[in-house]
């Protein structure tokens, strides 16, 4: 392919910059020039590493998104469970107080060590009612 001719006018100190540097690799002027304006041109290694860190960026963004919007659904569903329970639930008579306080706060203890363990272990319901969704979903 035939190149195609092109008057540039230079700094004089970019000139002589070139010059130099044309003169040390033993290469023409023009050819230094051709390559550095290819160069500009076309994008550098920083240019793809910051496309592919931008990448990842907006990976972990849709990821932190999907997160949070789980986290909100997963309030809302234990929130909405714990008003309709607190509704539906009768209040206990007066006199059956301290026993319940002291029944409740067993069963809180309870609770919170079988949170622990179940943390601890990695298992969760999800994991839990997702396997029981395709057990039952296989046919006998």
């Amino acid at each position: 392919m035939k190149k195609v001719q092109l008057s540039i006018y230079l700094d004089p100190e970019i000139f002589k910059t070139l010059d130099a540097f044309a003169n040390r690799r033993g290469q023409p002027k023009s050819l230094v020039a051709e390559a550095a304006i290819a160069s500009f041109l076309t994008p550098d290694d920083s240019d793809r590493r910051e496309a592919a860190i931008a990448k990842r960026l907006d990976r972990l963004t849709r990821i932190l998104e999907r997160l949070e919007r789980n986290d909100s659904i997963t309030l809302e569903a234990i929130a909405l469970f714990i008003r309709f329970w607190l509704t539906s639930t009768p209040a206990l008579p007066e006199h059956s107080s301290p026993t319940a306080r002291a029944k409740g706060a067993e069963r809180y203890d309870r609770f919170v060590e079988a949170l622990g363990r179940r943390l601890s272990s990695g298992s969760t319901v999800l994991k839990e009612v997702s396997a029981d969704l395709h057990a039952s979903e296989k046919p006998d």
